[in-house]
C-alpha cells in the first residue's frame, strides 16, 4: 500500500476569503428591510422610498461592496436585461464605431448592459445558438447570414427582441435596412455632373466588405445607365503597394475620376496618384463616402458622400420597446440617408 503524505498549511482567519456581501448585510447596516434594499437599488419607482433611507441603503451597499446578483435580477423580471452586440466580422471605420457609442450609451440609459460578442468565424444557426447560451434580452445583429431559423432559435431561448443591420429584412426580426447603393448612385451623379464621363469604382479586396461594396457599385451603375459614361470597376487592397500599383497604371486607363468606396481607399488611392504625379482634382476628380474628419484636412480636400446613421437613441428605443412589447409586429426602417460633400477634390 502506497502512503502519500500531505501537509496541510495553517490558515489564519484573516486569510480566508472574505464572504461575499449579501442584501441582508446591507439591510442590517442600513436599518431597512431587504424588501427596501431591493427597491432601491433596483430602482422601482411603484413603492415611494424617503431620500434619506435612500442615501442609508446606497452608503451601506458601497461600505460593504454590495452588488446586485445580475441572475436574482433577471428571475424577478422574468428576463435579462442584457442586449447582446456580435461584433462584425469585418473592419469598421470611425462612423460605424461613433454609431455604436452612442447606441450603448442610449441604452445604458434605459437600464440595458450591452455585451460586445466576438464571434468570428461563426454564421447563420451555429452563431446564433453561441448568441442564444447567453440568454440575452435583445440581439443586434450587423451585416448578413442570420436567416429566419436563426431568428426563431433565439426567440425560442428568451430574447424577446433581434434587429438586424443588413440589405434586406429577415423574417421575424426587426430590420434597418442599409441602402448602400444610395451612397454609390451620389457619388457617380456628383462626378457626372462636374463632366466626369470615365469613372472609376474602387471595389475593396478585403473579404466581408462586399456586402456593402457591391450595392455601392450597383448604385454608381444605375447612376451612370443610359449616359455617355463609362464605369470601370477597380478592385483594391487596403495596402499601399497595392494602391501604388494602381496609380501606375492610370494614365493607361484613362480614367478622369473615381468614386473610392469611403473616405479611407480615397484618402489612401489619393496619395499614390499624387505620388505619380498625377493632379487632383485637373486630371482626375476623386469623392470617397463617410465625410471623416480627416478628408477635410488633406490639401486638396476631399470630396465625399455624408452617410447618415440611424440615431442611437432611437434604436435604443425600438430595442426598449420591443422588450417590452415582445408580441408586437416587427419594425422594418430603411435608414442611412446619403448626400454630396463637395470639396475641392471634385
Amino acid at each position: 500500500m502506497t502512503i502519500v503524505m500531505v501537509q496541510i498549511q495553517n490558515t489564519s482567519a484573516s486569510a480566508l476569503p472574505r464572504s461575499v456581501p449579501t442584501s441582508a448585510d446591507v439591510a442590517r447596516l442600513a436599518g431597512v428591510s431587504r424588501a427596501t434594499v431591493s427597491y432601491v437599488l433596483n430602482n422601482t419607482s411603484a413603492v415611494r422610498i424617503s431620500e434619506p433611507t435612500r442615501r442609508r441603503v446606497h452608503a451601506a451597499a458601497k461600505e460593504l461592496g454590495y452588488v446586485p446578483h445580475a441572475a436574482a435580477r433577471s428571475l424577478r423580471a422574468g428576463h435579462s436585461r442584457m442586449v447582446l452586440m456580435p461584433a462584425p466580422s469585418i473592419p469598421v471605420g470611425p462612423l460605424y464605431s461613433q454609431f455604436i457609442s452612442e447606441l450603448q450609451w442610449a441604452l445604458g440609459r434605459l437600464d440595458y448592459t450591452v455585451v460586445q460578442y466576438g464571434s468570428v468565424g461563426l454564421q447563420g444557426e451555429e452563431a446564433a445558438r453561441a448568441w442564444a447560451e447567453l440568454r440575452p434580452v435583445a440581439v443586434l445583429v450587423p451585416g448578413t447570414g442570420l436567416g429566419p431559423q436563426g431568428v426563431a432559435l433565439l426567440r425560442r431561448s428568451g430574447a424577446r427582441a433581434v434587429v438586424t443591420f443588413a440589405p434586406e429584412a429577415v423574417e421575424g426580426a426587426h430590420a434597418l435596412l442599409m441602402d448602400h447603393e444610395r451612397v454609390g448612385h451620389c457619388a457617380a451623379a456628383h462626378l457626372y455632373a462636374r463632366g466626369r464621363r470615365r469613372i472609376g469604382v474602387v471595389v475593396p479586396e478585403e473579404a466581408g466588405l462586399e456586402a456593402f461594396s457591391l450595392p455601392r457599385l450597383a448604385g454608381v451603375r444605375r447612376a451612370l445607365l443610359g449616359t455617355d459614361a463609362t464605369l470601370t470597376e477597380l478592385p483594391l487592397a487596403f495596402e499601399e503597394q497595392a494602391a501604388v500599383k494602381l496609380a501606375a497604371r492610370w494614365r493607361e486607363l484613362g480614367l478622369d475620376s473615381v468614386f473610392a468606396y469611403n473616405d479611407e481607399y480615397a484618402m489612401l488611392l489619393m496619395r499614390a496618384l499624387q505620388d505619380e504625379g498625377l493632379r487632383i482634382p485637373e486630371d482626375t476628380a476623386v469623392i470617397g463616402a463617410d465625410d471623416l474628419l480627416l478628408g477635410r484636412l488633406l490639401r486638396p480636400r476631399l470630396s465625399t458622400v455624408h452617410i447618415e446613421l440611424p440615431s442611437g437613441r432611437d434604436l435604443a428605443e425600438l430595442v426598449d420597446r420591443a422588450v417590452r412589447e415582445p408580441g408586437a409586429a416587427t419594425e422594418t426602417h430603411t435608414v442611412l440617408g446619403a448626400t454630396v460633400v463637395h470639396r475641392d477634390s471634385s
